[in-house]
């Protein structure tokens, strides 16, 4: 349950932030920001269940963090044809990697 709610937080944050791309466009509806808003609201709360579910605070952020940069890079690319090069892709890997290495070493 504490992984659904920790997914919830990297997709809510994800949706957010694209509501900020989309806010701040020449030409953008302000409405956007009430995606903005509840992106944020819904991810920190379900960070919050996350924490109190019982993962440490440096494993929930990093996955968070991580992931969030990451699916955010991608669906930016999608969606706005924003650049997503191969050294960006590298480092996309390498921060899986990193998180990856926190989730190990958390276990221990």
């Amino acid at each position: 349950m504490v992984w659904l709610a920790l997914a919830s937080a990297i997709l809510s944050e994800t949706g957010g932030t694209l509501a900020l791309r989309m806010a701040s466009q020449p030409g953008g509806s302000k409405k956007w920001f009430i995606g903005v808003g509840a992106g944020y609201l819904a991810a920190f709360t379900m960070l919050t269940i996350t924490l109190n579910g019982g993962i440490a605070l440096g494993v929930a952020y990093g996955i968070w963090a991580a992931a969030g940069v990451a699916l955010t890079a991608i669906c930016s690319r999608i969606l706005f044809g924003e650049p997503l090069t191969k050294v960006m892709m590298l480092g996309i890997a390498m921060i899986i990697g990193g998180v990856m290495a926190i989730e190990l070493g958390a276990q221990h």
